[in-house]
């Protein structure tokens, strides 16, 4: 089988100009890409969120990420009780709040 592959050589000598600064110049280049494209977006829209499940009050209208909307009528330490519609109360994790909506919105639908 090893007469399909030819041996490689090594060539004996100095690595040239910039040989090991590139390779550490592109890892660099992708670890920045990396924090501004993915991590730094990602952190913000997770303090955004944390920022509005805290300020949840009574009486807020809101949007779960099932896409139901409701008006807070309950609070807990993890939980929320959404009313839906007359006499329909649904209860539902805070992180599943997706969005608060401004007052009136839902008689508007």
């Amino acid at each position: 089988m090893s007469f399909f592959i030819s041996p490689a050589m090594a060539e004996t000598g100095a690595a040239g100009p910039g040989g090991d600064l590139s390779g550490l110049i592109f890892l660099v280049g992708f670890a920045a890409i990396f924090y501004f494209m993915v991590w730094r977006p990602q952190s913000k829209r997770a303090k955004e969120h944390k920022a509005l499940v805290a300020d949840l009050s009574k009486g807020d209208e809101v949007v779960t990420s099932a896409g139901l909307l409701g008006k807070v009528t309950k609070i807990d330490e993890d939980y929320v009780v959404l009313s839906v519609s007359d006499n329909v109360e649904l209860k539902f994790q805070k992180m599943h709040i997706a969005a608060a909506l401004p007052k009136g919105t839902i008689k508007d639908i």
